[in-house]
């Protein structure tokens, strides 16, 4: 939106103004071709490493990999919940083996 002055400027403060928005417009444009710049090499990182840059795909290999990783920790776990019984067991088998010994 044009700025409304409610006084006349002088040429001095337009050309300010000017130089001030021109300024701007180079940085936005100077920002906007490093991004573009980045994300073309984090494009062609994906690439490389996943075989593709489309912004789906990459979501639906994500979603895979989460799902992977949640199997493997559930299946972790179950060893670990496992192998604790299974020592509390021995544990347990040790102990009144101990007391039959002591009778």
């Amino acid at each position: 939106m044009p700025q409304q002055a409610t006084k006349p400027q002088t040429i001095e403060d337009l050309r300010k103004r000017y130089d001030d928005l021109n300024e701007k417009k180079i940085t936005a444009a100077a920002n906007h071709d490093n991004a573009r710049k980045q994300l073309d090499q984090l494009k062609a990182a994906a690439k490389t490493e996943w075989g593709t840059d489309d912004l789906e795909e990459l979501r639906r290999k994500l979603a895979e990999l989460e799902a992977e990783n949640e199997r493997k920790r559930s299946e972790y776990q179950t060893q670990l919940d496992k192998i604790e019984a299974d020592l509390k067991d021995v544990d347990q088998k040790f102990a009144e083996a101990q007391e039959q010994e002591q009778k």
